[in-house]
């Protein structure tokens, strides 16, 4: 294992310097990064060696297999595939003598590194040119000509190491997203919020009427579970908790409790209407109204989400000692006091979630805060306002789109494939640091989140993309690393689909050829 870190890294390091200030850092492999000439982006030799690290097992130069699992799914897979090469990682050899059950050696790095270090046909920098237009035309053309995809189709491919444009196919037309709308509501709340934002839930104490108000602050991570998932959620019993020491040191030990939901305007109900893939749209809730212990996905859903978090708070406030009456729906005045807040996880937390886990309520919620931050209400109107101005401010193209939604669960958004991978070129800017995440959480192809199923071969690890998937309408846009060390964006939409399976499976195989 040392011997390859040894023959590799040496080429990494040529590599890097070769390229001078475009590519910076290779250690920040996990974040990729661009650097903006006069009209151009460079990826750093880092970011397209993340993606390919997945799939190929460049781990040669990574180091044994880390406590996350990460590796230890690549190492998994290697052995389901029955395939050999590369460093054993400490583990021992897989030949005669072996423990039971030690995996066989992960694929070796070196030949999806040899790139980076400068071969015949580079770019400057030492990076290999990106597939020109007729070779890319060639190999897509008769792929996304399968009838499997429907009647109409968008399709766009950018180098983003140039932000040229290689590949176009209706790439102009505006067409039903789906949820890949979910980029754009990502690009929009970072770039308006900031990734360390945060959504606040409080308790306000009215002082002439000894009247305490739960205060929704939008944000739909909130948690009444004993033992939350994921990266440190709010917690609605940490907030009674707060609420109850707060109190007691005022001397008050019952209240009239009320909540308090004023924060979003509009309806509550999506135009999709009741659905297992979104609660009712309000300031307040707790675990996404989900009635059962699911954490992601499809789910039954309170009817009242506000209400139930509601008389959840009086229960945790009783355990401390606090004794409540029913609770309704009041508003805080600007006379109450604050007496505790819980917080969100940061927004970069949070739209990585919504990106992996497609996740509709966390869209519908960032959506909202988006509007709210650029002065308009939180109803479905200001919603589309907003991320309009939003993405046309940052120069991108908006022409055809209209949002209404944040999720793309309604039918009636139109995006066009530029758009989506302008997004994905604006979200790889070095200039824009704070919409990284709109990268990070896409979903890693055979490993995580909705596409943890697909690409189980092939393409494993080298495509990250959101899914979208709505009757008739299939949709997929991400990045993907090329074996020469170059990073493509790429959107594909197809409507009038008769059969999902077939058009997703249609979509992976043109995903798929960008690999190659």
């Amino acid at each position: 294992m040392a011997r390859a870190a040894g023959a590799v890294r040496p080429r990494l390091a040529r590599a890097a310097r070769s390229a001078g200030p475009r590519l910076t850092r290779l250690a920040r492999a996990t974040a990729p990064q661009l650097t903006r000439g006069p009209k151009t982006w460079q990826y750093t030799a880092g970011a397209a060696t993340a993606g390919l690290a997945l799939a190929a097992g460049v781990v040669t130069a990574a180091g044994p297999w880390d406590s996350t699992g990460q590796r230890t799914a690549e190492r998994d897979r290697a052995v389901a595939l029955e395939r050999t090469g590369g460093a054993d990682h400490g583990r021992g050899s897989a030949g005669p003598g072996a423990a039971s059950g030690t995996p066989r050696p992960a694929p070796s790095a070196a030949s999806v590194l040899t790139a980076l270090a400068g071969t015949p046909g580079a770019a400057p920098g030492g990076v290999k040119a990106a597939p020109r237009g007729e070779a890319l035309a060639d190999a897509l053309g008769p792929l996304l000509a399968d009838p499997a995809l429907g009647t109409r189709r968008g399709a766009a491919v950018v180098d983003l190491t140039t932000g040229e444009r290689l590949y176009g196919q209706g790439a102009g037309t505006p067409l039903t997203p789906a949820s890949t709308t979910k980029i754009a509501t990502a690009v929009a709340a970072l770039g308006t919020l900031g990734p360390d934002h945060r959504l606040t839930t409080r308790t306000a104490l009215e002082a002439d009427t000894g009247e305490l108000v739960l205060v929704g602050g939008g944000d739909p991570t909130l948690t009444a579970r004993p033992d939350a998932p994921g990266p440190g959620p709010a917690s609605l019993r940490a907030l009674a908790e707060k609420t109850a020491a707060a109190l007691e040191k005022r001397g008050v030990r019952e209240v009239t409790l009320s909540y308090d939901t004023t924060l979003y305007a509009g309806t509550q109900t999506h135009p999709i209407g009741v659905n297992e893939n979104l609660a009712p749209i309000t300031a307040l809730m707790a675990d996404e109204a989900r009635t059962d212990v699911s954490t992601s996905g499809p789910a039954p859903r309170s009817a009242d989400p506000a209400a139930d978090a509601a008389r959840a708070f009086a229960g945790f406030l009783g355990e401390h000692g606090v004794t409540t009456s029913a609770p309704g729906p009041s508003k805080a005045t600007d006379r109450a006091a604050t007496l505790a807040t819980v917080s969100s996880p940061p927004l970069s937390a949070l739209v990585e979630r919504m990106l992996t886990d497609s996740d509709n309520d966390i869209a519908e919620a960032l959506a909202r805060h988006t509007a709210l931050a650029t002065g308009r209400s939180a109803d479905f109107d200001g919603v589309s306002a907003a991320l309009t101005a939003r993405l046309k401010q940052l120069g991108l193209p908006v022409r055809g789109a209209v949002f209404h939604d944040g999720s793309g669960l309604d039918r009636t958004d139109r995006i066009t494939a530029d758009l989506l991978t302008a997004l994905l070129a604006e979200a790889a800017d070095p200039a824009r640091p704070e919409l990284r995440p709109a990268l990070t959480g896409l979903p890693v192809a055979g490993f995580t989140g909705t596409l943890s199923s697909r690409y189980t071969e092939g393409a494993a690890g080298l495509v990250r993309a959101k899914t979208g998937t709505l009757t008739g309408v299939n949709t997929l846009a991400g990045t993907v690393a090329t074996p020469d060390g170059r990073l493509l964006a790429f959107a594909f939409l197809a409507h009038d689909t008769t059969d999902p399976q077939a058009a997703q499976k249609a979509l992976d195989r043109a995903a798929t050829a960008l690999t190659s």
